[in-house]
């Protein structure tokens, strides 16, 4: 989901929250460089002959069906909201073109076939107990993500994996972008540790400015396998409201890298 959505998504999400909230009361790493290091792994591959591109309907069996997971959502039709082009993503800085484009969940470079998914967490329930403002905020602790399936041809999946971990260290400082013509301020990028079970893999934070002066996070991790890249673009509504970090569903991510074989 668009980051530049994620405060009007909590807001609408609040009244959910609230008609659990009466249910349950009825019932009575641093962004140095060493870090850097750890954000992208070394592929094992390189001298390897480049892999043939998989077709749409390749990826189409390929990405992630709702099979997959053991709870949330997964929708092989992403909503019209986030469903970006590519050309309603701009960047005031081009090296930073490549993360903006991630996360709105818009494929890097020119594939030759993409597949889009969405996945949307479980909502919690709070416990009868709980204090009104803690409840609402437990239902809003829901993750959404937004997947990219890319295939390329020619060592395609390669490039464009190294322009999206280059762009994380040059854009570390921040950068401002527009997606469908809305204004969206990261102040700052930062590496974490890489995701396993691809041929390469990295994990970024982007520091999001959003309102009442919330530095909001929204977590990327991208992850090669052959010549197929997959990007994962999460955001908490919870986190969006608040600020607080939030970790990534992993075993959502690890569910898709296992598809690509």
């Amino acid at each position: 989901m668009r980051a530049i959505a994620v405060r009007r998504t909590a807001l609408a999400a609040s009244a959910a929250a609230l008609a659990l909230l009466a249910t349950a009361c009825g019932g009575s790493g641093e962004d140095d460089k060493g870090d850097e290091g750890k954000g992208a792994s070394e592929s094992t591959a390189a001298a390897a002959p480049a892999a043939k591109a998989l077709t749409a309907a390749e990826l189409e069996k390929a990405a992630l069906a709702q099979s997959d997971v053991k709870e949330g959502k997964v929708a092989t039709k992403v909503a019209a909201t986030d469903d970006i082009a590519k050309d309603q993503v701009k960047s005031e800085d081009a090296a930073c073109l490549p993360l903006a484009h991630a996360q709105a969940g818009v494929a890097q470079g020119e594939p030759a076939a993409t597949v889009k998914r969405s996945y949307t967490g479980e909502v919690k329930k709070p416990s009868k107990d709980t204090k009104p403002e803690d409840a609402l905020l437990a239902a809003l602790d829901t993750d959404k993500m937004l997947i990219n399936l890319a295939s390329y041809e020619d060592g395609g999946a390669e490039t464009a994996f190294k322009g999206l971990t280059a762009a994380a260290g040059k854009c570390a400082g921040g950068f401002t972008a527009t997606v469908s013509g809305e204004p969206m301020k990261v102040t700052k990028v930062a590496t974490t540790a890489a995701p396993e079970g691809g041929d390469e893999g990295a994990a970024i934070t982007l520091t999001v400015a959003a309102d009442e002066g919330v530095q909001a996070p929204n977590k990327l991790v991208v992850v090669r396998k052959g010549a197929t890249l997959v990007t994962f673009s999460v955001v908490n509504l919870a986190s969006a409201a608040t600020g607080e970090d939030f970790e990534v569903p992993a075993d959502v991510v690890n569910a898709q890298v296992a598809k690509l074989g």
